[in-house]
């Protein structure tokens, strides 16, 4: 799967334009994702220098993108100004998700079940705390 990866909130804390604390397991999970097959891009309001330091501070630990804010490298030279912000990624790993960011132990069983083809939503839904629905009371059963 190719797999859209945000910086500040998801693999450190927030502190832009500073990097902030490192997320437990963010870069471990990311690193055992891309052994597992999975291409990783950084997606992230950061640009220039300061997309540089994310870049820099990843790759410090082992973590080199296959991209970054780009679908692959070069798109934006080779397409010149006029380039989507759009991605053509198969999931995005986010703390701004419906939710926020689950623990990355979570975020990784829900890869690995979308790439065997499982419902990510199942797996994701063992994790909620919202209570469960109470059931309707009917006359026959």
């Amino acid at each position: 799967m190719i797999i859209a990866i945000d910086f500040d909130g998801t693999i450190v804390e927030h502190a832009y334009p500073d990097i902030g604390k490192p997320i437990p397991f963010a870069i471990d999970t990311l690193l055992q994702m891309q052994k597992d097959g999975h291409r990783l891009i950084l997606w992230t309001v950061r640009r220039g220098r300061l997309l540089q330091d994310a870049i820099d501070y990843c790759a410090q630990r082992g973590l080199y993108f296959y991209a970054e804010n780009e679908n692959y490298r070069g798109e934006n030279k080779e397409l010149g100004e006029e380039v989507s912000r759009k991605l053509g990624v198969d999931m995005f790993i986010d703390d701004r998700n419906l939710g926020g960011l689950p623990d990355w132990g979570t975020i990784y069983n829900a890869v690995k079940a979308t790439a065997e083809g499982a419902n990510v939503l199942k797996i994701m839904a063992g994790q909620s705390s919202m209570a469960e629905p109470k059931k309707k009371k009917r006359w026959f059963f």
